[in-house]
């Protein structure tokens, strides 16, 4: 099978395309020193080809990673081609959709919700209603959803409302009787040239979720930003259908309650209006920005907490440098070198750590909790047992225990070791005493933070960001 990779987008300098190199350089210096933004991956398209590229170690260019509601992009992409197909009619009604549900639905308002406005996250509601829809006795979310009354007409108002996203997404679904990806992958993945494996959370009835959950490379989140930009046109070749782009990316509902300065510019069909051009955007600063007026795409992933600081970082740095000019050779080369050594910030002063096979039992977590805080929405998602012991390719090996399938790493003195989809960095802790482990899972953007106390034969567990799906740590990877 061909990959993502072996059909890449055309690679170039940052001067031949007159892009100043020294501006990205700032960029990714600027990053590294801001609180809350931590880069995982960055690639800057210019005038069709990428003008420069990085990831920081453990992570690397062939692994998908978890893009959270750029996913939201995604489903937008299939509902166009679904329109354009004659699948799905943006001017019909949500519920004509979901026909079985019609006696369960009186409130007019709901009755009124169109296509156009689940789309534009206009459903009338004046906040997030998937708490309270997946409450519903049927278990059917979409039901919960329709039988909240809106507070306002559909259309009117925005709120960021993750059941429109799912509406969507089923309705592409019923209609083209395909799952998400198997409907995009002859539409968009394989005329772009995306040919890697491709995963996305599903619900329990097997249906892609539509408003988060898949994971792809950062190529392609520049290859959608690319196509947008492109308003559809691939090669050449008229992709997603005509007009589609320009749709999608335009203001349909205001967003003035917002609170970021790239939040209150306005949203469209699953992409948000940025103070420069528009985004497809994912919790924890998954980006593909399509700037339009610099013939530019950027492309993020991150475990970036802070998302409007990372994106005035490349307002600041990136955005001018786009069209500055290029800087010339030496400079192409010393952002070459710089990217080419990249690794994730070392959190605490690291040093040469002596590994005991040490067995670590479980604890209670009110006991863990008074040495060290474990973060954790469910059981699922904290750990209960923690294991050093002999064994693997570098000679010791880390087994961390949630109450499911374990996870296993490899553990080394100094620097990352990746075992699969984990990486792990170690060094003592604090005075030296103890082993703090930091717990990378490649696929999504979370680290899990250690804190082993041999002495104490206590352990503490951290996120660094919690992941907000509920799934136990062995699944923390594409599906």
């Amino acid at each position: 099978m061909t990959t993502a990779q072996s059909v890449p987008l055309p690679r170039s300098t940052p001067s031949q395309q007159g892009v100043d190199a020294s501006g990205i350089a700032a960029f990714v210096a600027a990053a590294a020193r801001t609180n809350g933004v931590e880069l995982h991956s960055l690639i800057v398209v210019k005038a069709g080809s990428v003008v420069a590229e990085g990831w920081w170690a453990p992570y690397a260019a062939a692994s998908p990673h978890l893009v959270y509601s750029v996913s939201k992009s995604f489903t937008a992409t299939a509902l166009g081609f679904a329109v354009a197909e004659g699948l799905v009619d943006l001017d019909a009604t949500v519920l004509s959709y979901f026909p079985e549900l019609d006696a369960d639905i009186t409130d007019p308002r709901s009755r009124a919700m169109r296509v156009r406005h689940v789309a534009a996250m206009a459903s009338g509601h004046l906040e997030e209603t998937y708490g309270a829809a997946e409450l519903d006795e049927t278990g059917n979310i979409i039901r919960g959803f329709l039988r909240i009354p809106p507070d306002q007409e559909p259309g009117t108002v925005f709120a960021y409302n993750q059941p429109c996203t799912m509406a969507l997404a089923q309705i592409v679904q019923r209609t083209s009787g395909s799952g998400l990806v198997e409907y995009l992958r002859p539409r968009l993945f394989k005329p772009l040239g995306i040919d890697e494996p491709l995963g996305w959370v599903k619900d329990g009835e097997g249906r892609e979720v539509g408003f988060s959950g898949l994971h792809v490379t950062t190529e392609t989140l520049a290859k959608l930003g690319l196509l947008y930009l492109r308003n559809g046109v691939w090669e050449g070749v008229q992709v997603l259908p005509s007009g589609w782009a320009e749709l999608a990316s335009q203001v349909h509902i205001p967003t003035p309650e917002e609170e970021k300065p790239d939040g209150v510019v306005g949203y469209g069909f699953q992409f948000w209006n940025s103070r420069h051009g528009y985004r497809a955007d994912g919790a924890f600063g998954q980006f593909s920005l399509i700037l339009q007026e610099q013939d530019a795409v950027v492309a993020i992933t991150s475990q970036s907490p802070e998302q409007q600081a990372l994106l005035d970082l490349v307002w600041e740095h990136l955005l001018p440098a786009l069209t500055a000019g290029g800087a010339g050779e030496e400079a192409d080369a010393a952002l070459a070198g710089q990217l080419a050594g990249l690794t994730l910030p070392v959190v605490t002063e690291r040093g040469a750590a002596t590994f005991t096979a040490t067995s670590f039992e479980p604890v209670d977590v009110a006991q863990v909790s008074s040495v060290y805080p474990v973060v954790g929405a469910s059981e699922a998602r904290v750990v209960t047992e923690v294991e050093i012991r002999e064994g693997g390719p570098t000679g010791w090996e880390i087994v961390i225990g949630d109450g499911g399938t374990d996870v296993v790493a490899s553990l080394a003195p100094s620097g990352w070791v990746t075992t699969g989809v984990v990486a792990t960095q170690s060094t003592p802790g604090k005075d030296h005493a103890g082993l703090r482990i930091d717990v990378v899972f490649l696929e999504t953007p979370h680290g899990l933070v250690l804190e082993l106390d041999p002495a104490g034969r206590k352990f503490g567990a951290v996120w660094e960001t919690e992941p907000l799906h509920m799934l136990p740590l062995a699944e923390l990877r594409m599906p």
